[in-house]
């Protein structure tokens, strides 16, 4: 790599460092064992998080994969289906972990990441010992692999409507649903309504280092805790995480517009349309992704690829409006260079 710019890191959001702010809010941290229930600064933020989504509880985790795992459990067990887009996060890139842990299956749809007539045509209630049943749906918001879209919030009431009407449970992966927040204006709470759990991630967009948290009723956080537990997540002096986690919520939800805004640009300097952009994260085909990569590389700007034709690129707290702009101009010339050429005669 040339040494001609800063490293600009758009991997993902996921790669962000504690800001000065956050480490002096954990160095200050009061602790406690939290497997006993006593560390003060989780227990802060669980009630502040379930609050926000309208929900009587929540539980921290050091990993989304593992709040999305107890979420989806809590609604289906042994034997039965949870629907999902077919680029859902807990179906392509959680290596099988619900199937490990719950011994549930997934049925998917491919469409938009929230298609109400694809659901109804794959739903199948009890209908004896020969068909699985589906117990529960699961919507993205935003969606990781559809480009940070954001699921319209009539699309989720219309799940809602439809999982009551069938007996099926709602989970919500709002990874980056504080995106979609920021994005839309819609309140947390509308987002929470929709779902019988959620599983929601701070070290993303919010820029904490590490920590998700599972959101739903009391008894479900109960047996989440229980679970967490069993598969050697129980913490001890976890309120040092904890307390990243508040100080983002305070401190990191308002900024995440410029992240979007960092993303739109990027957008237009790779020949995709800033409008159908909704929030930090740019999907761009591409003939040959792995090319793309290496020759971005090559000046300091890292993106990644997540298919054979295929660049994802992702905005963040860590990145400026310099340095958006400067991996702006990297990438318009680095595409123009590996675009295939055409000979003639």
């Amino acid at each position: 790599m040339t040494a001609s710019m800063s490293l600009v890191d758009l991997r993902s959001d996921t790669v962000t460092r504690p800001t000065e702010g956050m480490r002096a809010a954990m160095a200050r941290a009061e602790v406690g064992d939290d497997v006993y229930g006593e560390d003060p600064t989780i227990n802060a933020l669980q009630a502040e998080v379930a609050a926000q989504f309208g929900h009587e509880a929540a539980l921290f985790t050091p990993t989304g994969s593992m709040a999305n795992v107890l979420a989806v459990r809590s609604l289906v067990g042994v034997g039965a289906e949870v629907l999902c887009e077919s680029s859902a996060h807990i179906a392509r890139a959680e290596l099988g972990a619900h199937a490990a842990y719950t011994g549930l299956t997934m049925r998917t749809w491919t469409g938009r990441p929230v298609e109400l007539s694809a659901i109804e045509a794959m739903f199948a209630p009890d209908m004896g010992p020969f068909f699985v049943r589906t117990a529960a749906i699961s919507v993205e918001n935003t969606h990781n692999f559809r480009g940070g879209a954001v699921a319209p919030l009539a699309d989720l009431h219309s799940v809602r409507a439809f999982a009551d009407a069938s007996g099926a449970g709602v989970h919500v992966d709002g990874a980056r649903i504080w995106n979609a927040h920021a994005a839309t204006g819609t309140a947390l709470e509308d987002y929470g309504t929709v779902a019988d759990v959620l599983a929601v991630c701070l070290s993303k967009g919010l820029g904490a280092p590490v920590g998700s948290l599972v959101v739903g009723s009391t008894e479900t956080i109960a047996e989440a805790r229980v679970w967490r537990k069993r598969m050697g997540g129980g913490m001890r002096q976890v309120g040092i995480l904890a307390a990243a986690g508040l100080y983002a919520l305070d401190h990191h939800i308002e900024r995440l517009a410029d992240d979007h805004a960092h993303a739109k640009l990027l957008a237009e300097a790779c020949g995709v349309d800033p409008a159908g952009v909704d929030t930090n994260i740019v999907v761009v085909d591409v003939p040959d992704a792995p090319a793309v990569v290496a020759a971005a590389r090559e000046s300091d700007v890292l993106v990644s690829a997540v298919g054979p034709r295929v660049l994802r690129i992702v905005t963040h707290l860590d990145v400026s409006q310099a340095q958006t702009e400067a991996a702006a101009s990297v990438l318009v010339k680095v595409l123009a260079s590996t675009l295939p050429t055409t000979g003639g005669s």
